[in-house]
C-alpha cells in the first residue's frame, strides 16, 4: 500500500496532518514537490520568493533523507506529474495540505480529476484553525469584518499538534528522485541583496528564539520601525516551513496570536470571495474609483525617490531584504494609493515580486485594507497616514530612516521627517541639497490627503 505526499505550502516535518496521515495509513509513502511553471511565471512570479523556496526544499529534502526517506522533484503541471508518478509507484492515495486561493484550489481540482485509480485527500495546516472557511456567523454566512471573526477564532477548537516522524519509509528502489534546481535553471533572478535564509531548519531557530526573548515584549515593541521587536516568521509561515497551529501554541503573547488571527482573516476572506484576487471587495469602488496611471510617479515609489524619507525608507528596505516592516508596509501602500492616486493592485503586484513572504491572501487582504476598498468598514480618512507623522511615533530617532536612506544620514533630528523644510545653507552643509541629492517631495500631502477624500466620494 503506498500513498503520496504532495507537498505545497507546508514545507516541513513537524505538525504536518498530510504526512502524519500517510504514514499512518500505508505502508510506502512518497513525498514530492512539484515545480509549476504557471507558478514559477505567472502573475505573481517572484526571483526572490522562489530562491527562499529553493532553500526550503534543500532544507525539507535533507529532513526527509535524516529520517530514511527523500523529496522528489518533479518539473511540470501537478496534475499529469502526480498522475504518472502515481502510476508509477503503484500509489492509492495522494495526500496534501488543503489552500484557499483560487488557483490552488482549481489546481487541487484538476489533479483530483487526472488521477485514475488513486484517491485525493486534503488536509489541514495552512492556518491555525484547521478549516478558516468553517468558521461562520450564526446564520451561516462567512464574517467580513475582523473583530466578530477574532471572537469567533478564538473559541473555536483546536487539533493537537504533531511530532515530526522519527523515521520515513525508502523512497522505492529505481524511482528517478529529480534534482532541486538552481535558480536561474528557472529562468529567475534573485534581486534581493540580503534576504532571510529559507528552510525548516532556520524557521524553528527563528521561532524559539522569539518564544525566549521577543514574544513578552512583542506588544510593546512591534511597531517601533528600528527595532527587532517582530518575529519575522511571515517568510516561513508563507511557505509551511512552521506551521500557525504550532506557532499559536508555542508563543505567550496575544498580540502575537492576533497577527495569526489576521492572517487567518485574510485567508478566509479569499476562501469565500475568490473575486477579491483581482478586483476590490466593496462593490461600490469597483471600476468608480479614478486611478492614476502615472508611470513615473510609481517609478520613483517603487525606487524609494518620493521625497518622503519614511516611505523611502520602506521601499528601499523590501528592495534590499526582500521583507517590510508591517507599520512600513502600511505607510507605503497608504502613500501609493491616497497621496498618488495609484492603483492599489500595481502596488500589490510590486510587493509580490519582491516579499519572500508574499502570500497572495495576506498581500491582498492588506492591500486593500489600506486602500479603503476592502473588508475593513473604516472610512477612507482613517487610512490616510502621514509619512512625517508616523515617523515622529514609530522611528522617532529616526535610526530606522537613517539606515535605508543613506542620503539623509547626516540630517539634523529636527529636520529628518520633513528635510525639504531644512535652510538652504544646512542643506549644503550636512551633504543633502534637496532635488539634487535626495527628492524634492512628490506632492503636498494636505494638498493629496484633500484629493484623496474627494476621490473615494463614489
Amino acid at each position: 500500500m503506498t500513498a503520496i505526499v504532495w507537498f505545497r505550502r507546508d514545507l516541513r516535518v513537524h505538525d504536518h496532518p498530510a504526512l502524519r496521515a500517510a504514514l499512518d495509513a500505508h505502508e510506502r509513502v512518497v513525498t514530492v514537490f512539484c515545480l509549476d511553471d504557471r507558478l514559477l511565471h505567472g502573475r505573481h512570479a517572484s526571483g526572490p520568493r522562489t530562491q527562499f523556496m529553493l532553500e526550503c526544499l534543500a532544507d525539507l529534502d535533507d529532513s526527509l533523507k535524516q529520517r530514511g526517506g527523500g523529496l522528489v522533484i518533479r518539473r511540470g503541471p501537478p496534475e499529469r506529474e502526480l498522475a504518472e508518478l502515481a502510476s508509477e509507484v503503484d500509489a492509492e492515495a495522494v495526500h496534501y495540505t488543503a489552500d484557499v486561493s483560487p488557483f490552488a484550489r482549481s489546481r487541487g481540482e484538476r489533479v483530483r480529476r487526472a488521477l485514475a485509480g488513486a484517491q485525493l485527500h486534503p488536509h489541514p495546516g495552512l492556518t491555525a484553525v484547521d478549516d478558516v472557511g468553517d468558521v461562520l456567523t450564526r446564520s451561516g454566512h462567512p464574517y467580513t469584518v475582523f473583530s466578530p471573526f477574532h471572537r469567533a477564532w478564538t473559541s473555536a477548537g483546536r487539533r493537537d499538534v504533531l511530532a515530526a516522524p522519527r523515521e520515513l519509509p525508502a523512497l522505492p528502489r529505481g524511482l528517478e528522485k529529480g534534482r532541486i534546481p538552481s535558480l536561474a535553471a528557472l529562468n529567475l533572478q534573485q534581486e534581493v541583496e540580503d534576504p532571510l535564509p529559507g528552510g525548516e531548519t532556520q524557521a524553528r531557530e527563528r521561532l524559539f528564539r522569539f518564544i525566549g526573548d521577543g514574544a513578552r515584549r512583542y506588544a510593546a515593541r512591534r511597531d517601533l520601525l528600528a527595532e527587532d521587536g517582530t518575529s519575522r516568521m511571515s517568510p516561513y509561515l508563507h511557505l509551511g516551513c512552521v506551521s500557525p497551529r504550532e506557532v499559536e501554541e508555542r508563543v505567550p503573547s496575544s498580540a502575537f496570536r492576533r497577527q495569526l488571527c489576521w492572517r487567518d482573516f485574510h485567508h478566509q476572506v479569499l476562501r469565500h470571495f475568490p473575486r477579491n484576487a483581482r478586483s476590490e471587495f466593496q462593490e461600490r469602488y469597483r471600476g468608480e474609483i479614478r486611478w492614476s496611471r502615472a508611470r513615473t510617479a510609481f517609478e520613483a515609489w517603487c525606487e524609494g525617490r518620493t521625497g518622503f524619507p519614511l516611505v523611502d525608507a520602506g521601499m528601499r528596505q523590501l528592495r534590499r531584504e526582500g521583507w517590510m516592516h508591517n507599520r512600513a508596509r502600511l505607510v507605503v501602500g497608504s502613500f501609493l494609493t491616497k497621496d498618488l492616486a495609484i492603483d492599489w493592485r500595481w502596488g500589490e503586484r510590486f510587493f509580490m515580486r519582491f516579499l519572500i513572504d508574499g502570500d497572495e491572501a495576506n498581500n491582498n487582504g492588506n492591500w486593500q485594507w489600506i486602500a479603503s476598498v476592502g473588508t475593513d468598514p473604516q472610512p477612507a480618512f482613517r487610512r490616510i497616514y502621514n509619512p512625517a507623522l508616523h515617523m515622529e511615533r514609530y522611528d522617532p530617532d529616526g535610526s530606522y530612516v537613517r539606515r535605508y536612506v543613506h542620503e539623509l544620514k547626516d540630517v539634523p533630528g529636527d529636520y529628518l521627517r520633513e528635510p525639504w523644510t531644512m535652510p538652504d545653507d544646512l542643506q549644503r552643509e550636512c551633504g543633502c541639497v534637496i532635488g539634487e541629492d535626495y527628492p524634492e517631495p512628490m506632492v503636498d500631502h494636505s494638498a493629496a490627503r484633500r484629493e484623496a477624500l474627494a476621490r473615494y466620494r463614489v
